[in-house]
């Protein structure tokens, strides 16, 4: 085999005032051609492994870095971010933090402007990169003016644009819809098969880059615990806690079915072995749980009932694009709504609006009490050297860092940033709605499920709860109704059940498997109707 590209030997590495290690005796090599997942719950290392390997660990963060650790040749220690760009590209959780240009053309040809290239092959590489990604309609767009998952997108264009020999990303998809979620992981996959590229990714998300990998490498409490192939991994965690695995390996799981796939394929060709083609499934009586009412509906409040509403809601940018185009909704108190929707759609905006932090174009707003927000970017609300300067003790602990209090905010991982910035917006007393922009990013399944038990008690004590979100398993186990919203309107306005099944890419991987009529969206639902086919 040839020479690793990247080689690690009982690396270790402590941020500053930091009273853990981030990472300890880590030993990892990464060859040409590869495809490596890196798994973990929040606040594992995987963040600060990527950091290590792009040289932020230590040059940018300081701290304490031991051990060897080389990328390409070069020792981190050694070499900064500037010059281990030449090798690796790195997309990181937050690409706002990222992107430093005011324009979408100059921020993609940014890197190959740094390594002196002409304009010509500079202009032909960013038009690739731009058409691959799909952002070729960006490309003349101010930054500014881009939605979280535009901007990632471009932030990856960045990346790639340079066609490094490595290729690091952290939560590539937290932000984006899927249908570009999955475009990207293909990409990756065609670069890695067709060029040659390493490719390094960390993702809590793991059903949509499992089929992609060759490789997982597993970190728990900063340590690596697992190497190996992604079906050797499914078996190993769900013969622990199984906080890790896929919706489809807990489906399986739960079924008592095995081995555990890798894929939605998979598991439709190992139903279909069995004489539980997904057809017959699909066709059987529906098992899925009964509909579930709005507080307003179990407590008797009159529909017209309104925590917020909009009326004929417009919101166009002079000399640009219409954002929003005559939405018409009604969130009512103690209901829980998922807003979901592709990238640029309008979500973040619609939510920014029923906050008054814009006002409509066009068309009114009523809301009935105080509007809380969770806006994308958690550093938003992180401005302190501390973290127990950020939030009290109390809220440390509902954020699940109790032990973090002396660390700098950007030393806690993208989940640990989100929990601690969730606690801070929930600070602020009573309110008769909350909204959140993709919450979930960078959190693990965990974090995830306390969040939803979090939001379901708001919602029983009256508050209404708006989450926008490309998470379709959060959103089938959170939301009793589902708003999915085009290009700047409303194209589906109905139950969880009805929205989240039969569609090709806003549906669970459960009803992917199940067929679209089986009404079971999550995992432990899907089991129940495996369960009474294989009675049957």
């Amino acid at each position: 085999m040839s020479e690793a590209l990247v080689h690690a030997g009982g690396f270790g590495y402590r941020y500053p005032e930091s009273a853990r290690d981030a990472l300890v005796d880590v030993g990892l090599d990464v060859h040409e051609g590869t495809f490596t997942v890196l798994a973990g719950l929040s606040g594992s290392g995987k963040s600060t492994l990527l950091r290590a390997l792009c040289g932020l660990v230590p040059h940018f963060h300081g701290g304490d870095a031991r051990g060897s650790l080389s990328v390409g040749g070069l020792d981190v220690r050694d070499h900064g971010p500037a010059e281990l760009a030449a090798v690796c590209g790195t997309v990181f959780q937050d690409p706002e933090t990222q992107v430093v240009m005011g324009g979408v053309r100059a921020e993609i040809g940014l890197a190959l402007e740094h390594r002196g290239q002409p304009a010509a092959a500079i202009a032909r590489a960013v038009e690739e990169v731009s058409l691959a990604l799909g952002v070729a309609d960006l490309l003349d767009r101010r930054t500014e003016t881009l939605s979280g998952g535009e901007l990632q997108r471009v932030a990856i264009a960045a990346a790639l644009v340079g066609q490094p020999a490595l290729l690091l990303l952290d939560e590539p998809t937290s932000q984006l819809d899927p249908v570009a979620g999955d475009e990207l992981i293909w990409l990756l996959r065609r670069l890695n098969e067709e060029w040659g590229t390493a490719v390094v990714i960390a993702e809590h998300r793991l059903e949509r880059c499992l089929p992609a990998a060759d490789r997982v490498v597993a970190i728990d409490d900063a340590r690596i615990a697992f190497d190996g192939a992604p079906a050797d991994f499914l078996a190993w965690d769900l013969g622990r806690s199984a906080e890790l695995c896929t919706p489809v390996a807990r489906l399986f799981d739960a079924a008592g079915i095995g081995p555990v796939p890798t894929s939605v394929k998979q598991a439709r060709e190992a139903l279909s072995a069995m004489g539980l083609a997904p057809r017959r499934v699909a066709a059987s009586t529906h098992h899925g749980p009964p509909p579930r009412r709005s507080l307003r509906a179990r407590l008797g409040r009159s529909t017209g009932d309104a925590a917020v509403r909009c009326r004929g809601v417009w919101y166009e940018i002079e000399d640009g694009p219409r954002v929003l185009c005559g939405i018409d909704l009604t969130i009512g108190p103690g209901e829980t709504v998922a807003l979901m929707g592709r990238n640029g759609a309008g979500k973040s905006t619609l939510l920014r609006q029923l906050r008054g932090l814009i006002e409509p174009t066009r068309g009114t707003i009523e809301r009935v009490g105080e509007v809380a927000l969770l806006l994308q970017n958690p550093g938003d609300y992180l401005i302190h050297d501390h973290a127990r300067e950020e939030a009290g003790e109390a809220a440390l602990a509902a954020a699940g860092v109790p032990d973090r209090g002396g660390d700098s905010p950007r030393d806690l991982s993208g989940g640990e940033r989100q929990r601690l910035a969730l606690e801070i917006v929930l600070g602020g007393g009573p309110c008769a709605a909350v909204c959140l922009d993709e919450p979930t990013r960078g959190m693990d399944r965990p974090r995830k499920d306390a969040l939803a038990l979090r939001l379901g008690a708001l919602a029983r004590a009256g508050t209404a709860v708006l989450v926008a979100t490309h998470d379709t398993e959060f959103a089938a186990g959170l939301a009793e109704r589902v708003v999915l919203m085009g290009k700047g309107d409303v194209i589906a306005d109905g139950s969880t059940a009805d929205v989240l099944a039969g569609g090709w890419h806003y549906s669970t991987d459960t009803a992917r498997v199940l067929g679209a009529n089986a009404g079971a969206l999550t995992p432990a639902q899907g089991a129940d109707v495996l369960a009474r086919e294989l009675v049957g």
